[in-house]
């Protein structure tokens, strides 16, 4: 952490996380009635509601598993302080939830309802409804996390240039079927606010820190798609992670304050070329590929003073780099060079092949089944894992690491403290509640601790209650 030029804190060791929700549904065999998503969402559900009576739980990773409205099965990662073990935590998600789609599917055999349930990390569903991807990215208490949304608009706006997950926009009136960037850009409509469902911001404001208020707030993006290539993952949360570094530290940035900031999310989603002109409050012009461009060039400035702490320094290179490699293509309109790392380059090419050889143009429903299989996470089924294991897309982490923290949770973060705790509270039985900042024994006599500092990840008071579960066992 070093000092900004305010004199507040700037967190370049950053406690970060991610909450995905992933879309569901069931095939069944022949002759077998087909499950609504709701029973789907149950049947997922029946062996945690069995073990722990109750539908939102926290697991051994320090992750947050529950039953989201809409039936959408959701992770939310425990606290990361980089962003290789962020991605990490965020794909051990992906294990668990697979976990109990086998264990789902095998219930449904026995019960004599046979069939293949689906899961989807994407956005939107063939109706239309969306779910989301969320980033939360602790900042400091000295912030005005309004007027930091507003600085950081400008950037969030076109981030989609650089990570989107892209889809097939269906047509809608008089407007053709289109491929189009993001899944979420149509499904925001403010640009900075405390609501959440009811009128959908690109960053939420509503103050839960999750640690100490008087230190901490948590700044909650709302706006970003769930990608499937790691390293298109690893560009969306690493250059956001560096805007947010520079604005602390009032570092140089150009200004771009944004008249519309709704309506142009939408234009920039349908321009692939990044040519879309924002209009600012000024008066004045600006494109979006412009703006992505001269935030990446100061966030390589940047670079040159960072502390190397948190994410490596020499992680974060990479991150510019790809980011620079990006928007190149985009201006000379050859991906070949981003063709394996960035998610709606990957699909457009993949799709684009299909639409040739199918002499349609983007309503074809073959297309609009190869856009959601991209997104199924089944190993061995989505077209994701079929291109990734053909060399087609490439990694940023590996298996090995993602193996690591499916069942342990980040040693370097007050997520240590909650997955010790709970493996032994469930290898002993003890009955306890787990929240983001609270542990509680509740037997015999009850016991809570609170937890503000999400950077602690050693403290006396854990190794007690640990001690007292011990005791108290059996």
């Amino acid at each position: 952490m070093i000092r900004s030029q305010a004199g507040g804190p700037v967190y370049t060791r950053r406690i970060m996380g991610v909450e995905t929700e992933y879309g569901i549904t069931a095939r069944p065999e022949p002759g077998k009635r087909n499950l609504s998503p709701d029973e789907v969402a149950r049947e997922l559900f029946r062996p945690v509601v069995a073990q722990y009576s109750s539908s939102n739980v926290f697991t051994t990773n320090a992750s947050r598993l529950y039953l989201d409205v809409g039936s959408h099965p959701e992770i939310a990662t425990g606290e990361c302080d980089s962003l290789t073990q962020l991605l990490n935590y965020e794909r051990a998600g992906d294990v668990l939830v697979q976990r109990m789609v086998d264990e789902a599917e095998d219930s449904l055999r026995a019960m004599g309802t046979p069939g293949t349930i689906y899961l989807f990390k994407n956005n939107v569903d063939s109706e239309g409804n969306s779910y989301g991807c969320h980033e939360n990215y602790l900042v400091s208490r000295q912030m005005v996390l309004k007027d930091l949304g507003t600085a950081l608009l400008p950037f969030m706006i076109t981030r989609q240039l650089i990570c989107g997950a892209g889809m097939i926009m269906p047509a809608r009136g008089d407007k053709p079927a289109q491929f189009v960037l993001s899944q979420r850009a149509d499904q925001v409509w403010e640009g900075v606010s405390s609501a959440t469902t009811r009128s959908r911001p690109i960053i939420n404001t509503r103050d839960e820190p999750h640690g100490d208020s008087s230190r901490f707030r948590r700044m909650h993006v709302i706006v970003g798609d769930s990608n499937m290539a790691e390293p298109t993952f690893a560009l969306k949360v690493g250059s956001t992670l560096l805007m947010l570094e520079m604005l602390e530290a009032g570092f140089d940035l150009p200004s771009f304050e944004v008249a519309d900031p709704i309506g142009h999310i939408r234009e920039v989603a349908r321009d692939l070329t990044g040519s879309t002109e924002l209009l600012l409050e000024n008066g004045s012009t600006v494109t979006a590929l412009e703006v992505q461009r001269a935030l990446c060039e100061r966030a390589a400035c940047w670079l040159e003073e960072r502390t190397d702490s948190g994410t490596p320094n020499s992680e974060m290179h990479r991150v510019v780099d790809l980011w620079r490699r990006v928007i190149s293509a985009i201006e000379s309109q050859d991906f070949s060079t981003v063709n394996t790392e960035i998610d709606w380059v990957i699909k457009r090419e993949l799709l684009e092949a299909y639409r040739q050889r199918l002499g349609s143009d983007w309503s074809h429903p073959k297309l609009a089944q190869i856009d959601l299989t991209y997104h199924d996470i089944r190993p061995g089924r989505g077209l994701y894992d079929v291109l990734m294991r053909k060399g087609r897309i490439s990694r940023w982490t590996t298996d090995e690491a993602i193996s690591q923290c499916v069942d342990k949770a980040p040693q370097t973060t007050r997520a240590k403290l909650r997955g010790d705790f709970l493996e032994t509270a469930y290898g002993v039985g003890s009955n306890v509640t787990v929240d983001w900042t609270r542990l509680k024994v509740n037997r015999p006599e009850p016991v809570t601790e609170e937890f503000a500092d999400p950077f602690v990840n050693e403290d006396s008071r854990l190794d007690a209650l640990v001690q007292y579960m011990l005791d108290n066992a059996g």
